[in-house]
């Protein structure tokens, strides 16, 4: 891909067209990183979730890792198939399924996460860790305006 030197300057001004050259480059090196293991972004994100809240509906996953109902039934269904989570039915509503991460879950979502933890690192190399976190307060600004 070519770089932001080789990018008519219009574009290389354009914190859209910035942007978005960040995004792919994260996108490639994270898909890379997870695939290397049998994983995909979906994978950790519902991990993650899960591991930080604790057994959940489907709709709140979906909710709060921003994925489409589908794709949240998707991955569940595949992480359930490797053992990565247990699909039970919710006490309090016998309509509603609650998601758990098991134990084997519990240590693949610990692997992925350490992957993550690199592929930021490789990432952000040359920025500071300050760079790094004022970038990330900035970019959440960003999506939270």
């Amino acid at each position: 891909m070519a770089g932001l030197d080789e990018a008519p300057r219009r574009l290389a001004e354009m914190p859209t067209w910035v942007l978005n050259l960040a995004s792919l480059r994260a996108h490639r090196l994270l898909m890379d990183a997870l695939a290397a293991v049998g994983s995909r972004g979906y994978d950790y994100r519902v991990l993650v979730a899960l591991h930080e809240f604790g057994p959940s509906s489907q709709a709140s996953i979906g909710r709060r890792t921003q994925m489409d109902a589908s794709d949240v039934v998707a991955t569940i269904n595949e992480l359930v198939a490797r053992g990565y989570a247990i699909r039970k039915r919710d006490r309090s509503d016998l309509r509603r399924n609650v998601i758990a991460i098991t134990a084997t879950g519990l240590k693949h979502y610990r692997q992925l996460d350490r992957i993550i933890v690199s592929v930021q690192d490789q990432l952000l190399s040359s920025l500071d860790p300050a760079e790094r976190q004022t970038l990330v307060n900035l970019l959440r600004r960003i999506t939270e305006s």
